[in-house]
């Protein structure tokens, strides 16, 4: 057996890079940060002395030989001064309010109670040239996104920390360890000057988040979730946590899906969105199919995997740092497929690709790929002709290339002729009929239609830069979804009374 030898600080390295640049930058105003060279940092909230690596669940029994948190990297750097009369107060209020372990592991309250924040504390912001205040929530599952204080929303502790220290400070940067996003309404209400979601990085999270602080890296992460002005927003909010079923009452309008759809209003920042300390500009437009004659562009323009299927769609987009500071950005292709008689979102996400570190004036090519099995959609009711089929619907495919979803712009289209792209059969269809979204509209707008209202603006994105967010391109409406079909009585389990068998030789009923 060959021999390995793990090299540990190239593992380091990587897990510290990776923290970086997963780090979301939601505010910036001002150049809040980085913190320059030097200056003085008072550092908030009693989740400073107790970091998040990781939540309750399995990926939280690891074991790790040390954690660097966020405060234990601030104390190490030799750039940046703490103000330690703060941090003696907090550590002596902690020794008389330790950290709550709960009813032991998996029970743990998902937030600690903040210390009341008094103007003695407050002393410290005005002789600081930056305040950090750090929020944290743990995570695990059966808890999260619970729409009360200390879960989803903040506290009231944590909201009059939050806002006492904007108001005595005059940069203020709210860092949030956390495992998912929480609600975020008291940005329009505080205005801190800047907010990093700075998640749960692991042993090496905070190291990773001081690089992003300092300006070693420029955060260029983005969000994989739409943060929704209230949780109520979330269509899938009034199921959840039910405990005996569950209405996907959503149906594929899922996230950024239903929003974009059919309630752009109610988006305060988009998928895919995340600022950098640098600015950049993105020229991106369709080349072409791969194997027909204009798919030329393949020759010079490969696809980030390095390989393109033969009836690929081909994009390019040339990127190119337009600030003063190194940066990465990511650069995402959305596709608003025809509504045919499936119905679909108004945009898809089908590709997306990370450039290297770009510095001020550099500019770099980014090509995709995006095959058409991508842009096929599934027919679980037969209305196409072809049921349990990923199908292509005939119609215009419009692509659109940018650095969120909603800034995104249109890079060129492609009609398409109906085909059959995968043939499959019937399986785990719900057992119960219910409502699900589709949309409806007698006269649809396009996202390119949309959008016309909001061109020209510098922000990358409207809801975020506080204006009116375009029309929405359709209507909500329902139909019944299609549900499994009535089973024989012999073909049930006698134990769940679910079917035996929707697949030959595959039991579904989850009996022994």
């Amino acid at each position: 057996m060959n021999s390995y030898q793990m090299d540990m600080d190239r593992y380091k390295s990587l897990a510290r890079k990776a923290v970086a640049e997963g780090c979301v930058l939601l505010e910036n105003e001002g150049n809040a940060l980085p913190v320059r060279r030097g200056g003085k940092v008072a550092v908030y909230g009693r989740m400073a002395f107790h970091y998040y690596k990781s939540g309750l669940g399995s990926g939280g029994m690891v074991n790790t030989h040390y954690t660097v948190g966020i405060l234990d990297a601030l104390k190490n750097c030799e750039t940046l001064s703490l103000d330690q009369k703060l941090l003696d107060i907090y550590e002596a209020w902690i020794q008389e309010h330790p950290y709550d372990e709960g009813k032991g592991w998996g029970q743990v309250p998902w937030s600690q109670k903040e210390m009341p924040i008094t103007d003695e504390m407050l002393e410290a912001a005005a002789r600081s040239d930056l305040s950090l205040i750090i929020i944290g929530r743990t995570a695990g599952e059966d808890q999260d996104n619970k729409p009360e204080e200390g879960s989803y929303e903040l506290t009231g502790e944590e909201k009059e920390l939050i806002r006492r220290v904007c108001e005595a400070s005059d940069r203020t940067a709210v860092l949030l360890n956390v495992g998912n996003i929480i609600d975020m309404k008291w940005v329009k209400e505080y205005h801190p000057q800047a907010v990093l979601y700075v998640w749960q990085g692991g042993q090496e999270g905070g190291n990773g988040v001081l690089d992003v602080l300092t300006g070693k890296t420029a955060p260029c992460g983005k969000l994989t979730d739409t943060i929704a002005w209230d949780i109520a927003d979330y269509p899938s909010t009034q199921y959840f946590g039910n405990e005996a079923k569950n209405y996907y009452s959503e149906d594929i309008y899922v996230g950024y899906r239903y929003f974009e759809t059919f309630a752009r209003e109610k988006v305060l920042y988009p998928f895919g969105y995340g600022r950098s300390y640098t600015e950049f500009s993105v020229d991106g437009q369709l080349t072409g199919v791969a194997g027909q004659p204009d798919g030329s562009a393949q020759d010079s323009c490969t696809a980030s995997d390095g390989s393109a299927a033969s009836d690929a769609i081909l994009l390019e987009a040339v990127v190119k740092n337009t600030g003063t500071f190194p940066g990465r950005e990511v650069v995402q292709v959305y596709v608003e497929k025809p509504q045919g008689k499936l119905g679909n979102p108004a945009r898809t996400l089908v590709a997306f690709a990370k450039t290297k570190e770009l510095a001020p004036g550099e500019t770099q090519k980014l090509c995709f790929s995006v095959p058409k099995r991508e842009l096929a959609s599934y027919d679980d009711s037969g209305c196409t002709g072809h049921p349990f089929c990923y199908v292509i619907e005939e119609g215009s495919y419009q692509f659109y290339i940018g650095t969120d979803v909603r800034s995104a712009r249109f890079a060129g289209s492609r009609f398409m002729e109906f085909e059959v792209a995968e043939q499959l059969s019937r399986a785990y269809a719900p057992v119960e009929s219910f409502q699900r979204m589709r949309p409806i509209s007698d006269s649809p707008l396009s996202v390119n239609e949309c959008q016309q209202e909001t061109a020209g603006s510098s922000e990358p994105t409207a809801a975020a830069a506080g204006q009116s967010p375009a029309e929405n391109p359709y209507q909500i409406g329902f139909e019944p979804v299609p549900v499994e079909p009535a089973f024989p009585e012999e073909d049930l389990c006698e134990e769940s009374n679910l079917p035996l068998y929707r697949r030959p030789g595959i039991p579904a009923c989850g009996c022994s």
